[in-house]
């Protein structure tokens, strides 16, 4: 997972760490910790995790772990319009 695009993709949801984690099923008391971990790059989640992670933010799986931002930046446009969004 690119821990930037996590990040960037919280903030655009309007979601906090803690309320990203909870969403995700992950355990109150560390929620907020482990979100921070992943967005610093101190951890990654599992692939279940992460895609838990990008239903919650509405984004694909591929756009958490592309490098290239300008083919994420594609990615994303593709899915919201699939969406019809």
């Amino acid at each position: 997972m690119v821990p930037t695009r996590l990040r960037t993709a919280r903030k655009a949801a309007g979601l906090t760490q803690e309320k990203l984690g909870l969403m995700v099923a992950i355990d109150e008391s560390t929620a907020r910790s482990r979100i921070s971990q992943y967005e610093l790059g101190i951890y990654s989640p599992s692939f279940d995790t992460a895609c838990r992670i990008a239903r919650a933010l509405d984004v694909p799986e591929a756009y958490l772990y592309t490098v290239d931002d300008d083919f994420a930046a594609e990615i994303l446009t593709l899915y919201h319009q699939r969406k019809g969004k």
